[in-house]
């Protein structure tokens, strides 16, 4: 493991991409991939973490990015705490500032937090003096999703993102993934797409550094990648789709359109899947999908952000 010292890691709390640097950014995809070796041995587990406290504080559903955390965290040897709206005082009224403060009390080093609400994870940061993890807030950011999107095509690209073409497809406006996306892999020189129905694209995206498409088959055209993204009916406050078999039929990605693509075109999804709805049952289990190494790369790059954040100690690392 290549936990390289020398470099200095600025940032107290992961709240969103857009605090990192190129140079941040590349710095935590490289030590992902030293913990990635970890992951690969027959015992998975080393003592960097020991006697370091991890809460798992997940107001909002979630599978994968809670329990990849919590796996990232165990694997480092850290202790986790699992919290969830139901199991605590948010349910009987509490305020979030009392709880994050009871929290703290107990003296955790990090505190990863999923909520509804855009900006809650920056709001708890501000008030308190241990790490905190935006796990995703709202339609706002998910930062370690990102990161592990960039890591997965990181190594599919054999390292070089400038000049690569990334097509995010689907529901675009209510996507945090999206959002973080897009500001990361630009940052990195990747030409970013995005296509989507005219509704389920956010407001002010003509100011974004992208292009649009409405059309599928036009978009997917020389593309080296194809994020896919759910479909999140759960979060449209009215009816943004009159159909959803028509919706499938022109948005769905298919073999078609991979063909239309770049030669090693590579096919990513956040999950959870809806086969067919937003991919092609045969797409999401061919040789170009890299769905189940975003899965193994989420574990690696959680670790490298809670090993980056617990041993960060008055503005330098230890």
């Amino acid at each position: 493991m290549n936990a390289d010292n020398r470099y200095y890691w600025p940032h107290k709390d992961l709240l969103d991409v857009t605090q990192l640097s190129g140079m941040d950014t590349l710095h935590l995809l490289d030590l992902a991939a030293s913990f990635q070796e970890i992951n690969r041995r027959p015992l998975k587990k080393v003592p960097t973490l020991k006697g370091k406290t991890v809460v798992l504080f997940f107001v909002e559903n979630s599978t994968r990015t809670k329990t990849s955390f919590d796996v990232a965290a165990k694997r480092l040897s850290a202790d986790t705490y699992s919290l969830t709206k139901s199991g605590s005082s948010l349910n009987k009224g509490e305020s979030l500032k009392d709880t994050a403060l009871t929290l703290q009390a107990m003296g955790p080093d990090v505190i990863v937090m999923r909520h509804a609400s855009s900006g809650a994870a920056a709001y708890l940061a501000k008030g308190l003096s241990c790490a905190v993890v935006n796990g995703g807030d709202g339609w706002h950011a998910h930062p370690t999703q990102a990161l592990l999107d960039c890591f997965s095509l990181r190594e599919a690209w054999e390292g070089r993102f400038a000049g690569r073409t990334l097509l995010i497809l689907g529901d675009i406006a209510h996507s945090r993934v999206a959002r973080s996306n897009v500001h990361l892999f630009s940052m990195l020189g990747t030409r970013v797409r995005l296509c989507a129905p005219r509704t389920l694209l956010p407001a002010g995206v003509e100011n974004w550094p992208v292009e649009i498409f409405s059309d599928l088959s036009r978009a997917a055209r020389n593309v080296d990648a194809v994020m896919c993204l759910r479909l999140q009916l759960e979060r449209q406050q009215v009816r943004l789709l009159p159909d959803l078999a028509e919706y499938s039929r022109r948005y769905c990605l298919g073999s078609a359109h991979l063909a239309m693509a770049g030669t090693d075109v590579k096919v990513l999804h956040p999950g959870p899947l809806n086969r067919g709805l937003e991919i092609a049952d045969d797409i999401a289990d061919a040789p170009a999908s890299l769905v189940l190494n975003q899965v193994a790369a989420g574990v690696s790059t959680r670790m490298a952000v809670l090993y980056l954040l617990a041993t960060r100690r008055d503005g330098k690392p230890t």
